[in-house]
């Protein structure tokens, strides 16, 4: 890093500041401000910002370590997602900025009533604003400790290899992400949703231009030789973009990137509908949901989410995967091999390009740990402090405690860091964790006989299995490792929250009129309630919505590939898949116009 290097650094670090103390007087009306943006936030806005979070600085680590493993292939680990997220655009995304809600944890008691609805309420606050928000904070942060660790080797901090912070021993790069943890949680709690969502378009506009430079030096190496060059010293197997499907034979004979069939349907037939994650939530929630209930209209919310999941699929990951293949030719065998993707980076660049990279990935650091920090400070404040402690309470005292939770968070997510030790099994835990959940968020929208035991169960149930097995206990169905353990979890889950949603009273009629006349959804699963209230016309037309959803994930789909097979001189396909995929979303925009 020259100075040239650290000025670009220090310049991205001042303007980041800048947006927070801009937005800070209007984030500090209310928490609607704080928390929401006054749900006056654009679809190009929103759907950024979204595309921003989850361009973490884990990410591209995370594809360079599955490509080492299991080749381009790998990917559908996380690409299978684009379903669910496309089915967010067009059955969930209109019905979220109906709610109305500040959080999709308070939309709980909005859906259900009654004592079982107040402790779904605090205990989804707890569990995903503090324990699984932290587990995120903690891999994001193992990633940006990597990322430091091999881009300035034998790091010290005030002069230290290692320092004491908060009781614990850590390594001068884990002391540079806790104070870097810090500093994003000085300018989340100043700005708002306003200031972080600004922010974020700014730092992935950085991102992205920096993660194409990167790939295109990279290939311009006379070692790499170009895309031509590449290929012909990687075995094919490797830049397969689909897997081999094979059973346990195959695996031991050898066989390269050998995915079980099992292990394939799992991630195509069950995750991606069963399982809660960060950005793929289904039926839309997190902070995909937190964006989409800022945005200013229906029509609004549904454009970001579509230009989100097209952003996430379809526009990002094909510099990362550029970048996996050189790191496999340029430093085969490596013992970490998320490492890899950093020196290419360490070695490639030249001044100044290095330092833009280096920005990039504070950027991508910084960008995901804000909305982090604001979204589980929504669910810490909003849901449980003030529903709980202090209900009478006005605005700028909840700001206040906003602000003060914010950077209390900052510190925890800072500890459970500590303690993680790769990015793959965090991310392998926190979806085992929640297999089987996901069908309730879904069909809690479009079935009423879906109730607040029905949630609780399917919240808590897998958690505990997961934990039985975590301390050693052996449950009879769940001996096989991610994804193939997500059969038994779900199945365990999903007999377990109907045999509760029918054996448990349904939701208080009057709470089920309510939630009925605002959000107004459509299919037989309200015929019931319906019949009371002939006033109100409710969403029709579930099997065009269900077209739309096909046609929405065959455009990811054709985007996705088409890239990658133009990148890798497969022009014929390449151009065909993608003047598919500008026709179907020319398609599916007007449609969606003309339904909003």
């Amino acid at each position: 890093m020259t100075p040239l290097d650290w000025t670009i650094v220090a310049t991205y670090l001042v303007l980041s500041l800048g947006i927070a103390a801009w937005y800070a007087r209007r984030a500090s009306k209310n928490t609607d401000e704080f928390f929401a943006s006054g749900r006056a936030m654009p679809w190009w806005l929103a759907g950024t910002s979204m595309v921003a979070t989850t361009f973490a600085a884990d990410t591209p680590l995370l594809i360079t370590e599955v490509i080492a493993l299991d080749g381009i292939s790998g990917n559908w680990i996380w690409w299978n997602g684009a379903l669910g997220g496309i089915l967010t655009v067009f059955f969930f995304a209109k019905l979220w900025r109906r709610s109305g809600v500040l959080t999709d944890v308070e939309f709980v008691e909005l859906r259900y009533s009654g004592p079982a609805a107040a402790w779904l309420r605090g205990i989804k606050a707890v569990y995903f604003g503090l324990l699984m928000n932290a587990i995120i904070i903690g891999w994001v942060a193992l990633a940006m400790e990597t990322i430091l660790a091999v881009l300035f080797p034998g790091m010290r901090l005030f002069g230290q290899e290692t320092l004491n912070l908060l009781g614990l021993e850590v390594g001068a790069p884990m002391a540079t992400v806790g104070l870097l943890i810090l500093l994003v949680g000085a300018y989340s709690l100043l700005s708002g949703l306003w200031g972080i969502a600004v922010t974020d378009v700014f730092q992935f506009a950085l991102a992205m231009i920096g993660s194409v430079a990167l790939a295109w030096f990279a290939l311009d190496l006379p070692e790499i030789g170009g895309v031509s060059g590449l290929l012909e010293k990687l075995p094919a197997e490797t830049v397969r973009f689909f897997p081999v499907l094979g059973g346990g034979e195959a695996a031991e004979a050898g066989a390269v990137f050998v995915i079980s069939a099992l292990a394939f349907v799992a991630f195509f037939g069950v995750q991606w509908w069963s399982s809660w994650y960060p950005g793929q939530e289904p039926g839309g929630g997190g902070y995909v949901a937190q964006r989409m209930l800022a945005a200013r209209s229906e029509k609004d919310s549904a454009l970001a989410t579509l230009w989100f999941t097209v952003a996430h699929y379809c526009v990002r990951p094909w510099p990362w995967i550029l970048v996996a293949l050189v790191a496999l030719v340029l430093y085969p065998g490596l013992e970490n091999p998320r490492e890899g993707y950093v020196l290419v980076m360490r070695e490639t660049l030249p001044p100044g390009l290095l330092g833009l990279l280096f920005a990039a990935f504070l950027a991508a650091f910084m960008s995901t740990i804000s909305t982090q920090l604001n979204w589980g400070t929504s669910y810490l404040v909003n849901d449980l402090y003030r529903r709980f402690v202090a209900k009478t309470s006005d605005e700028k005292h909840y700001v206040l405690i906003s602000r003060l939770v914010t950077f209390g968070l900052a510190l925890f997510g800072f500890l459970v860091a500590t303690q993680l030790d790769t990015i793959r099994d965090a991310w392998g835990l926190v979806l085992s964790a929640s297999a089987g959940l996901g069908l309730v968020l879904i069909l809690r929208w479009y079935w009423a006989r879906v109730n607040a035991w029905s949630e609780l169960t399917a919240t808590l149930v897998p958690l505990g299995l997961v934990g039985l097995q975590l301390v050693g206990v052996d449950i009879p169905f769940l001996t096989a490792e991610f994804p193939v353990n997500l059969y038994g979890i779900v199945a365990i889950t999903t007999v377990l929250w109907l045999a509760v949603t029918f054996l448990t009273r349904p939701t208080d009629p009057a709470v089920l009129d309510a939630f009925y006349r605002t959000i107004r959804p459509g299919g037989p699963g309200w015929h019931r309630v319906a019949r009371s209230h002939p006033e109100v016309q409710p969403d029709s037309g579930l099997g065009r919505l269900a077209l739309r959803w096909a046609l929405g994930v065959a455009l990811v789909y054709a985007a996705l590939l088409g890239t990658g097979w133009l990148l890798f001189g497969r022009w014929g396909a390449g151009l065909l898949a993608l003047g598919a995929a500008a026709a179907v979303l020319i398609f599916l925009v007007r449609d969606l116009d003309q339904a909003t």
